[in-house]
């Protein structure tokens, strides 16, 4: 299992702070919606001089049409990142489309998918795709699957069933992570650290835990240390 930092912090200045203070851990660092709109590619960058082994997880969750996902995909391979994600509800041809545009590459970046938002719960997930989680995430997991990308976004709870469905290396990585039974804020299908471990999950994403802390630093070693 690996852990997964989110850089979710009101400015490039704070992340980066936050970035040089956990620079000798081995993790990923995660760049959502709000930082890479803000800062762009020059804080992709700024985040490898800092440590030039950071792993960076690209999560912009692409959904469009299938020939601009891909060509979305392309350049999002130029950015040097090891990971990015697109939704599974763009579906299978999208998916494919995505992969096979970047299969002409020498290198490519891991792709994983959105099953489930971990916002929902299961009443607000079944008004908007008419199916409960536990179905659908399953399916949307093998769809990704058959379309050749490597993993999904999943809550923990569908992690098992998921490799069940697929494949045992087929990659889940969970967001939402509370390791230590912290508060869950907006998100509402959350789980700890013995959860994942148990359910098998690849990747953990954590966000405010770490960088809310008054020792960011602490935090992760004791996370690192559990896992």
């Amino acid at each position: 299992m690996k852990l997964c930092i989110a850089l979710d912090k009101s400015s490039a200045k704070e992340n980066l702070e936050l970035a040089k203070e956990i620079k000798d851990f081995d993790v990923w660092l995660k760049v959502g919606f709000r930082s890479y709109i803000r800062d762009g590619k020059d804080f992709l960058n700024e985040l490898k001089k800092i440590n030039p082994n950071f792993k960076i997880f690209l999560d912009l969750k692409l959904y469009d049409i299938p020939n601009t996902m891909a060509d979305a995909a392309m350049e999002i391979a130029t950015l040097d990142v090891d990971m990015f994600n697109v939704h599974a509800s763009s579906g299978k041809i999208a998916m494919k489309t995505v992969m096979e545009r970047l299969s002409t590459l020498e290198k490519r970046p891991l792709v994983l998918a959105v099953t489930a938002l971990t916002s929902f719960d299961n009443d607000n997930f079944k008004d908007i795709y008419n199916d409960d989680i536990s179905t659908k995430a399953t399916q949307f997991a093998k769809d990704t699957f058959e379309a050749g990308l490597d993993g999904v976004v999943s809550s923990a709870f569908e992690s098992f069933d998921i490799k069940s469905n697929t494949s045992k290396e087929f990659i889940t990585l969970t967001p939402g992570i509370r390791p230590f039974g912290e508060d869950t804020g907006d998100q509402k299908r959350v789980a700890d650290i013995a959860l994942a471990k148990k359910e098998l999950v690849d990747f953990i994403v954590v966000g405010r835990p770490i960088y809310k802390s008054e020792n960011p630093k602490e935090v992760v070693k004791k996370i690192l240390d559990n896992i």
